[in-house]
Parts: structure tokens; sequence; C-alpha cells
């Protein structure tokens, strides 16, 4: 960056070295020939000098440079076509001017002084930075205006320097006042380049205190290279604080220290930070332990659909993170983030997709697609970065290569402007609280891409409703950047701003959370509304019955219950054992009679989700001594979701929800009336009964992930009870859900008012991550009888399927 301190021009004698100290101002940043790239400063504010190693004038040339000078200072070559874009001159007291000379001369830093606290031998010795005095003149070089013009001296700041032993002596270093740089007369018509050293090289007077390393929050600025091969595998990074010796034990004792742009190897991707201490964690010390799938007794993740590819490595990805939680809660151990562990796992066993960078679209991904971590991101190939917000890397344009921006995540660190569905202003990355944001990395990545014109993903956040501190992370599709300039943030320091528009004819993203935001806090404001609440307040919260298709005004009649009518009473039922907890029941506690049902482990975690799909679920019943507010009653309690029954287009009525969906959240209850299969008297469309064979669904977690034995089939897939229910004249808002042969929901057998195996209640689960909007649907499955002879099952005909998924298998009932 050019600072706005006026600087002076002092003619030089016989090539004399001046004692000049460095522009403080002037940040090191890249020790390669570069080329110059501009962004236009709002008012008020200074010019920033975009410093680039790639574009036409990277290479640079030696014509007219004395032998004393390296290459790497050469002026770049004049270029063959009169057309190119020629280099911006620069000004250390504002912008170039647009005939490319510059009135100021170029100050050029030592390239070659060695990062600040190392010595010769390449190794950092403990203690303090050794003190520079004030009179003490370091490495300058003698760099020519021009050719044939005076020589300017340019030093490198004191700090970042050692004595002739290679040794540093304690204390802090002194901190470098703010001087004028002293420049000799430029030569009209020659270019001026400033070249700037790694930042790395530059102590900024910040000591590193004591104690474990600091946590970086999501996006943070992360170690990493300026530069990603596009075929390079996403790779999980670390704090620059942490790394692991060669022999991948982790030494005790002071993290050691990793210079800034060093990459974690790939073999490391399944590392994990430790959610106290920052440590890389595989649940072990060492390397993490390489996982051979082909040993495991897995089921084969992976399609030749790709967004089948993608549901099931995020369904197996929540189902560890699930079982992983319910692990620890009843070892009652420290707290961790098991999304992480989770995350790692699935690394190290290569279980996940899209393992190559590209720009554009994902395969498998679609707009609206939601996820509640970052690491999620990262096993799908949206955005491989785990903690920073700007993913990058090299690509091609033509016969040049430039590091350009494929995907960013505005997750509220920055301040960024969201108001807008089709515009988002993001803000650039670094610590903006403590010093000027550096164009590097994640910041040049944008600004070539601003040039480049390549499409990005944008990821936007949003408040989770049902965590005080969660984040929900939204994919809004692909958008390119129209504008970037540099402004003072809240703290007082420049920021890059960046304003991207979303492109054109892309399904709607943040704007559906927008619309349903505003629908939650007044439901008045939807639009073509038959019905306020067909539930008439029986359901908790209102349901509205909506048609914007044509001019239906609603289902056919029936009675609205949310409850379950049996042909026989409750009282004649067999009654189910309760357990002696004395107020909620508690992970791990052997004395709990629900817990042993439920093979060992209460079924859902503190927030009410359920952790894996059982052949027979037990809630806590009336018999029980635990209270109400116990963590083993959910489907007895209710839906808690905003529902709305809307007309489709081919389908009828169908159901959907204005509140985002987390997977395995409780969504409703199958009410109606239990009848006997021998009474029924013609066809019956609203008829839930179990298929005599349900496609697997591959929704519990691989406990040989976790070293566990091997889950049978039958604890997979629920076996056929001989219940059957009617919501024909007395239902839900279950009876609107429509088949699919790739469904996001599932039904779980679920017993709480009496013991009776055979009829329980049929409650219905989220398979999967489902956004607001979006059709709730289920696996009607096929009898028997339909699939051999193709005649009536005697309760529901079969019919063509128009699911239109690409596993759709023609017909259902």
């Amino acid at each position: 960056m050019a600072g706005t301190r006026q600087t002076t021009s002092v003619p030089m004698d016989n090539a004399a070295v001046v004692d000049a100290k460095p522009l403080r101002t002037l940040t090191p940043m890249f020790p390669a020939a570069l080329g110059l790239h501009t962004f236009t400063a709002k008012e008020n504010s200074s010019s920033i000098v975009c410093v680039t190693p790639f574009g036409p004038y990277a290479g640079g040339t030696e014509q007219a440079m004395p032998a004393s000078i390296p290459p790497m200072f050469a002026s770049p070559a004049a270029p063959a076509d009169p057309n190119q874009r020629q280099p911006y001159a620069v000004h250390l007291n504002g912008a170039a001017p647009a005939n490319g000379t510059a009135n100021n001369t170029g100050v050029i830093p030592d390239l070659q002084t060695p990062v600040a606290g190392a010595v010769e031998s390449g190794k950092r010795k403990r203690g303090r930075p050794k003190r520079v005095q004030d009179s003490s003149v370091t490495s300058a070089h003698l760099v020519p205006s021009a050719p044939g013009g005076n020589i300017t001296a340019v030093q490198t700041p004191p700090s970042a320097t050692t004595d002739e032993s290679g040794k540093k002596k304690r204390g802090r270093p002194k901190r470098v006042q703010d001087v004028h740089v002293l420049s000799t007369p430029s030569a009209p018509q020659v270019d001026s380049t400033v070249f700037q050293t790694p930042a790395s090289a530059v102590n900024e007077s910040v000591t590193r205190k004591r104690g474990r390393p600091r946590r970086v929050q999501d996006g943070a600025d992360t170690s990493a290279p300026p530069i990603q091969s596009k075929y390079n595998e996403p790779v999980l990074q670390t704090p620059s604080a942490v790394t692991l010796p060669e022999d991948g034990k982790r030494k005790r004792g002071r993290p050691k220290r990793v210079p800034d742009g060093a990459l974690i190897p790939s073999s490391h991707s399944g590392l994990s930070i430790d959610d106290d201490s920052g440590e890389i964690t595989t649940g072990k010390r060492g390397r993490p332990r390489k996982i051979d799938v082909n040993l495991l007794n897995l089921p084969s993740l992976f399609s030749d659909d790709p967004r089948e590819s993608v549901d099931n490595v995020l369904m197996m990805f929540d189902a560890l993170r699930r079982r992983l939680m319910q692990l620890d809660e009843v070892k009652q151990g420290a707290k961790q983030q098991h999304n992480l562990k989770a995350g790692s796992i699935m690394m190290s066993a290569e279980l996940r997709a899209n393992k190559n960078k590209r720009i554009g679209e994902v395969p498998g991904v679609e707009v609206g697609d939601m996820f509640y971590f970052r690491i999620e991101m990262c096993l799908v190939g949206l955005n491989s970065q785990s903690m920073s917000g700007i993913d990058y890397m090299s690509a091609k344009f033509g016969n040049e290569e430039d590091p350009v921006a494929i995907s960013i995540v505005s997750a509220g660190v920055y301040e960024n402007t969201e108001d807008d569905p089709d515009v988002l202003v993001y803000t650039g990355q670094g610590m903006s609280g403590k010093d000027d944001q550096k164009l590097e990395r994640g910041n040049l990545a944008l600004e070539r891409s601003l040039h480049r014109g390549n499409q990005i993903r944008v990821v936007r956040s949003v408040r989770d409703l049902t965590c005080p501190t969660g984040k929900i992370y939204i994919y809004d599709g692909l958008y390119k950047i129209r504008e970037a300039w540099v402004e003072k943030g809240k703290t007082g320091f420049n920021v890059f701003k960046h304003k991207l528009l979303r492109e054109p004819g892309q399904p709607d993203g943040i704007a559906v959370w927008k619309k349903t935001e505003k629908w939650r806090e007044n439901p008045s404001s939807r639009d073509h509304v038959i019905l306020r609440d067909i539930s008439y307040g029986a359901e908790s919260k209102p349901v509205c019955l909506v048609n914007e298709v044509d001019d239906e005004k609603g289902p056919s009649h029936f009675n609205y219950t949310t409850k379950l009518n049996y042909r026989n009473s409750l009282s004649s039922m067999r009654k189910m054992q309760g357990c002696n907890c004395a107020s909620v029941c508690l992970p791990g506690d052997n004395n709990c009679s629900c817990t042993h049902r439920n093979a060992g482990d209460l079924p859902y975690s503190a927030s009410g989700i359920l952790v894996s799909r059982m052949p027979m679920l037990y809630e806590c019943n009336d018999s029980c001594t635990c209270s109400h507010n116990c963590r083993n009653r959910v489907v007895q309690k209710g839906s808690q979701i905003h529902f709305e029954v809307f007309k489709t287009g081919d389908r009828g009525w169908g159901l959907r929800s204005w509140d985002p969906i987390r997977a395995g959240t409780f969504i409703c209850e199958y009410a109606g009336e239990v009848i006997d299969r021998n009474s029924m008297i013609g066809e019956d469309e609203y008829i839930f009964e179990t298929p005599t064979s349900e496609q697997n669904l591959r929704w519990n977690y691989a406990p040989e992930l976790l070293g566990e034995p091997s889950l049978s089939d039958s604890s997979e897939t629920p076996k056929q009870l001989p219940i059957i229910i009617s919501a024909k004249r007395t239902g839900n808002i279950a009876r609107f859900m429509n088949h699919s042969c790739s469904p996001n929901v599932f039904w779980q057998p679920v017993l709480y008012d009496h013991g009776d195996e055979g009829y329980p209640h049929i409650a219905f689960f989220a398979i999967k991550h489902i956004p607001p909007m979006t059709e709730l649907t289920y696996d009607y499955g096929q009898s028997q009888g339909n699939v051999q002879l193709g005649i009536n099952s005697g309760c529901r005909k079969s019919k063509n399927c128009l699911c239109w998924s690409r596993k759709c298998r023609g017909s259902f009932g």
C-alpha cells in the first residue's frame, strides 16, 4: 500500500548511501518480480497499489540494468502489443497518473532479509528478538531510479535482522518511527516499480504470548499459500502455530512456529482442531490413522448421480457426528467439537465428494443447500477452507495463470452488507482491527477475479434459531465481482471491499430465507393464502393453506386431529414399564430402564435430534417418574415446526415448512384411525402401512469407522408391522406428504403410551438438512403383490410415480 505521508526528493552525489528508514505504511508482500494493479479508493482515503506476481509484467527484463543488480529487480519490458495494458507507475503520495509516468522514485525493500527472529541455520531460538540501535544501518541495496539516474539506498526494517553470529539478544524489538523517505529525482518517460518483500519478513512489534495457540475463528486468515494448484485436493488448514514433526508425534511444550504461507501436507488432510487447545487430534496423538475403506463392511457412498453421492457423504458425516456426541455424553468427558472429529474420520477414509477444486458449479451441490458446519462444505467440495472465508486456486486464462477466488463464505465475522439478496458487499480477510488488510492470499485472489471476471460460489449465513451461538450456511449460487475499493473500517484501518452481483437465471437461495423469516414474524404477509390455520389451533403453530397454482379452494373435507385413534381403548392394551429417574433421564445411567430398552443409549440428543434409526424406539411414558422435560419425550410433545399445505403442479396437495429442518429432527406423527385390513371398503389414498420390503436406508453411522462391531441389516430396515392407519376422514398434516423414490423424510415406529409393539405410533424424521419451502416427501414403498402381480394390494392401488428423481422406480403403492 502507498501511504499518504508526503515524501521529499533529495539529489544524491556519486551514488552515496543515504541512511533512510523505510516507510512503515509500505507493507512488504511478495518476493518476486511483480506487476501492478490499483484499487480505486473511496473519498477521503488513499489509493492502493495492488501488487501481484502474475500477469504479462511478471517476468521483467534485464535491459539497461547494472550487472550488480539482481535480475528480479529489473524493469518490465515494453509490451509487444501496442494495445496491451501498460504497467502502472507508483506514487508514494497518491495514485499513479494516467500516462504511466512517476513523480516519485519507487522504494525497493531488501528481498533477502531472513524472517524476523530466525537465525542462519533456519531454526528459531527462544528469547526476545535483538534490540536494534537507532543508528544502525541494515542491509541496503543501491537501486537506480532510472537508467543512468542516481542511486537510492533502500533498507529493510531493523526488527527483521539478526546480529553477525546469527543469534538474537533478548529484549523487545525497537519500534521504527514513521520517517520521510529520501528519493532521487525521477527520470521522465521511465516507469518506476515498487517491489515488496513477504509480509512475514517484517516484525510489526507484536510479541507472541506463552501458552496455547489462539483459536482461529471462522473467516480468520489462516496459513495458506498464495497459489493452489487446480489439481490439489482441498486441505483442512490449522492455525499457523500448530504443526507436526516429521515422525508424526506431537512433542510437549510450546508449539513450533510455522512460517507464513506454510501448507499442511495433504497426507494430514484428515486432521481436526481440538475444541479447547487448538491441537491437531484424531482421537490419539500422532498421525491420523489411515482407514482402508475396502476392508470395511460399508455400502458404497458414491453413485453415477453426483447428487446422490453428495447426500450420502453428508448423511454419513452427520450420523458420525451424532454418534460421537452420544458417546461423549456417556463418558461425561471434556467437551469436544464432534463435527471436526467426524470430518477428520471422513477425510482419513477418503469418504468425500468433489476432491479437486474447480471454478463454477460443484456437481451434486444445488443452490439453496444448507450446512450447519464448515467441514460439511469441505467434504462435498463447495469450499475447502475450514476456517478462512476465501477459497481460491490457480487457473489458466489463455497462456497466463492467475490465482482467482472460487468460493467465499460470508459468516458475519467482517463488515459485509447483505440486505439485497442479489448483491453482496464482501470485506476482504485479515485482522483489520489491528492493521490495514494486505493484498495477499484470498484478497489477492479476489482482486484477480475482478479482472478475470470468473464466477465465484457464494455461501451466506443466518443465525440458527435453535442454537444461540449457531449458524446455518446457505449456498446462494454463482456471483461475479463488479467493483472493488478500499475504505476505512469501523476500527479505523483500511479494508478491501468487493461488490458481487448474483448471476441471473438461478433458483432462489437466500431470498427464500428472507421471505420465510418475514412470514414467521407476520403470517398475514404470506400471499395466496386460502386458510390461515388448517389445524384450527390443534398444532402448536398455525398451518397455512396456500394455492399459487389454480383456483381450487382446498382439499376434500376431513377432521383434523393430532392423535392416533386405536380400535381398542388404551386401558385394554399392554402397559409399558416406567423408569425411576428422579428428574430427567441421563446418558450413561445404568439404572434407567428406558435406556436399556433403547439398546443402552438415550435415542435423542439434548436438543431432541434422533441419533440413529431403530427397529423400535421407546420414549418415557406415564409410568416413568421423570419430568415432562426429559429429553426422552419428543414425539409425544407434538410438532414444533411452521408448516404450510400447498398445491403442487401435478401431485395434488403437498407439505413444506417455513423453518429449516435439521437432519434427525422430528417432523410430525401420522395421525388418523387404526383400521383392520379386512374391514376396508374401496380404495383409500390416505393409507399408511409398513411395506413388506423397503429400500435400505443408509441413514445410520458406520460403526466400523469408530472401531465398533458392524450392525446387522435388520437394524437398518424396519420389519413390516400389522398396523394400518387411515387419514381419509380424520388426520393431520402427515396425510399431505407425497411419495418420492428419493425422499427427505423417513418413518420410525415409536412407543410411549402403551407396550403393544405391533401397533406403535408412526413418527417422521428428517433424513437430511431440509431448507425452507422444500417439499417434504417419504417413500410409500411397494408391496410384494404390486411388484409381482401388478394388482391392488387391498389398501392403495399402484400408481405411476411423478417424483422425477434419477432413482425413480416408476410406480409406488
